[in-house]
């Protein structure tokens, strides 16, 4: 077994952990069985004083 690492980046309308999700479940489509994951970063897009777009920097470890 082969554990490889992975950059990502989720985004979201409605939060930081929706966009987590999205990263996982691109990476589940992309690279297969994942088995951690870690936050590397969050930020988000702004507009007229409110967020309009969060985004999560992640590192996914998956088996091959």
């Amino acid at each position: 077994m082969h554990v490889k690492i992975a950059e990502l980046l989720g985004e979201s309308k409605d939060s930081w952990k929706e966009a987590v999700n999205a990263a996982v479940a691109e990476g589940s489509r992309t690279f297969g069985k994942i088995t951690g994951v870690e936050v590397l970063n969050l930020t988000a897009n702004v507009q007229d004083g409110r967020i309009v777009e969060y985004k999560a920097n992640v590192k996914v470890a998956y088996v091959e």
